[in-house]
């Protein structure tokens, strides 16, 4: 296929066992697989401690430095009907946005209060919330717990937009008291372990409901090594949402309606891109959420890269171009997902879609706490930016 062939969702799927779904973290976070695809497809297999070695000095990674924010709470509707309220992103003016599961939604204008207590439920994300938990609820309704009323001031699609009262901010009460969000495809609860593991080691904004996962694999021994060699690193910022979980459900991708994540590229960022491209580096973004903020900045700019505040929808699947990155470091994502697809623009989609094959052959571990890939950008010819 070519990059004007185009595709349908059946195209991305793959046959995938439910046992190389990894369902637990490893005991060290380096201590993953990684498989290496390389332009023109070939493939190699390491381990992540490998990467230094796979890289060379001058090259410069970008992480996303997003943290995980507790998103899952229970509470009651004005008229007393119980809620289920799962975070999906927190605006800049203090509002949020959420999915809320109720007997009937809340119309605009209605009353919720939120209970605090005791980190209960399963915390578990995704397009379609559990049933609201009673029992968590009842958990959370002694006369000591913390409550914290909201005000639905609009809707956002599926969503719903709450307002806080300003002497209670919504979002630090569900920083203190939401439960720590699971994607749905990891089938327990969390954990205390989750709590460090499903976080970067370098997570310092709050505003995420999933973690980026392709920097889980990354410890403080592995960037050490890094630096040692001359592999320097910078930070961007995007806040995923659950809308990442959302599957796509319409038969041509070209079709589907991407959700809105805030993202943000720093000017220090910009110009560490730029020293290292001007010393001959390339830059390997880790996470395609770090490709997005890349690439929707540079995409703003027309094609350079200039800093970059603001929501973004950027779909990249075949076809796409990129202006920023090289190399891409990331998890082997779902069957049919954008993620994949953005994976598939990136490196080929032949070339991804025969390396998931050799994946699932040579049993990696999948999604989240599974293993990872590094990925070498297959078009070059669509680069704007300087060399």
């Amino acid at each position: 296929m070519s990059a004007d062939d185009t595709f349908s969702l059946s195209d991305y799927r793959f046959d995938l066992p439910p046992e190389l779904i990894a369902q637990q973290p490893l005991a060290e976070r380096s201590a993953s697989r990684l498989l290496q695809l390389g332009r023109g497809g070939t493939i190699t297999h390491h381990r992540f401690t490998d990467l230094p070695a796979l890289l060379r000095p001058g090259d410069h990674l970008i992480f996303n430095d997003t943290r995980v924010i507790p998103a899952r709470l229970f509470g009651r509707k004005e008229s007393g009907g119980r809620i289920e309220f799962m975070l999906e992103r927190i605006e800049p003016d203090g509002k949020v946005v959420a999915q809320l599961k109720a007997s009937r939604s809340p119309g605009i204008g209605s009353r919720i209060l939120l209970f605090g207590g005791e980190r209960t439920g399963s915390g578990r994300t995704g397009s379609e919330p559990d049933h609201t938990d009673d029992d968590a609820i009842e958990g959370q309704s002694g006369s000591t717990r913390e409550e914290c009323p909201a005000t639905v001031v609009d809707r956002d699609g599926g969503m719903f937009v709450l307002e806080g009262d300003p002497r209670n901010p919504l979002a630090a009460f569900i920083d203190r008291h939401g439960a720590l969000p699971l994607p749905p495809y990891i089938e327990r609860p969390p954990d205390a372990r989750d709590a460090e593991r499903y976080q970067t080691i370098y997570a310092r904004a709050s505003g995420a409901v999933a973690a980026p996962t392709a920097g889980l694999h990354f410890d403080d021994a592995l960037l050490e090594r890094l630096g040692e060699i001359g592999i320097g690193h910078s930070f961007v910022t995007l806040h995923v949402g659950a809308g990442t979980f959302q599957p796509v459900r319409v038969a041509n991708p070209e079709e589907h309606v991407m959700h809105a994540e805030r993202a943000r590229l720093p000017p220090e960022t910009v110009a560490a891109i730029e020293t290292a491209r001007a010393r001959g580096g390339r830059i390997i973004a880790v996470g395609t959420t770090s490709v997005r903020t890349l690439e929707s900045a540079a995409q703003a700019a027309g094609g350079t890269l200039a800093p970059f505040d603001a929501e973004t929808r950027l779909f990249l699947r075949p076809g796409s171009r990129f202006h920023v990155v090289d190399g891409m470091i990331t998890n082997f994502h779902l069957p049919e997902s954008t993620l994949l697809m953005l994976v598939a623009a990136f490196a080929g989609f032949e070339e991804t879609l025969a390396a998931y094959r050799e994946a699932v052959r040579e049993r990696y571990r999948f999604f989240s706490y599974g293993d990872a890939m590094l990925a070498w950008c297959g078009s070059a010819p669509h680069r704007t930016m300087p060399r």
